[in-house]
């Protein structure tokens, strides 16, 4: 269980989030999530919000913004392993960046792979369900990795890397939690959200400071470069960062002022004397 704080000069933000993979055996999500918009300048707070939806959304744009800046300008085949809740999300949001064509898929369970063939049928031209994991990443341009097991995994090996080839790697993260080993990650560019976060549960704790090429944020804004020909491995260590949240909770916030959406409620004292809290035990 994580709570995730994050503010800028107007917003505070903090969102509530599980991550428990054994959820789903007993008919619950793996992770759900509440979120609470306030305003800096007085601490009220502006809005609760579900985020299990909005999590996978802003986990998904992060996909495609890192994939902008990392991925070949011509990816069309993506393979994702893992086709659990996260990953329609995960192929909606890349399909918005690059002409897609292609998405092979690996999941240990049959049934996710069907229901994910069912909302992927129709929006992508070839959808090809594999036997393995080495099947699936085979001549892909873009690898996405979104498994929830908490225990140090190699999911995709350092043998099953092709030049050109952009790793998303966005799994469930954890302290303790992998989906690869650090040999991958030395032969690949490899970009974070936040190093200090990432150390602590991204796919390079066990690889340290020195196998990082930068932050994302420096990436975006200019400062380092992104994929620099064709042939490096670029590799985005994703792990979900409390700005994200802010980000998407400020996007909602703003709608639903806009559209009219949502339901007023009154949790906070209205009192005539704010200095008379006590009162309000004997107020009719």
């Amino acid at each position: 269980i994580e709570l995730m704080p994050c503010s800028d000069d107007k917003y505070y933000a903090f969102k509530y989030v599980n991550g428990h993979p054994k959820n789903t055996a007993e008919g619950k999500l793996c992770v759900v999530a509440l979120g609470v918009l306030a305003d800096v300048d007085s601490g009220y707070p502006l809005m609760e919000c579900e985020m299990t939806l909005l999590t996978a959304i802003r986990t998904a744009a992060t996909a495609a913004l890192g994939a902008k800046y990392l991925a070949r300008k011509d990816s069309r085949h993506v393979a994702i392993i893992g086709t659990g809740a996260q990953a329609e999300f995960q192929i909606a949001a890349l399909k918005t960046v690059f002409p897609l064509t292609k998405v092979s898929y690996y999941d240990i369970d049959a049934a996710a792979m069907r229901k994910f063939h069912g909302h992927m049928d129709g929006d992508i031209d070839v959808l090809v369900p594999c036997d393995s994991v080495a099947t699936a990443v085979q001549g892909a341009d873009i690898v996405v990795t979104a498994t929830a097991s908490k225990q140090k995994n190699i999911i995709v090996s350092a043998d099953m890397l092709e030049p050109g080839m952009h790793i998303h790697a966005m799994g469930g993260d954890c302290p303790g939690k992998t989906e690869f080993d650090a040999s991958a990650l030395q032969r690949c560019k490899v970009v974070v959200e936040y190093i200090e976060q990432s150390m602590i549960e991204g796919e390079i704790q066990d690889c340290g400071r020195e196998a990082v090429h930068a932050e994302l944020w420096e990436i975006v804004s200019g400062f380092k470069a992104g994929r620099q020909n064709d042939d490096e491995i670029t590799f985005f260590d994703s792990v979900g960062f409390a700005v994200e949240d802010l980000s998407i909770l400020k996007l909602i916030y703003q709608l639903s002022e806009q559209e009219g959406i949502g339901e007023m409620t009154y949790m906070i004292p209205d009192l005539a004397n704010p200095k008379d809290l006590y009162g309000l035990l004997f107020s009719p």
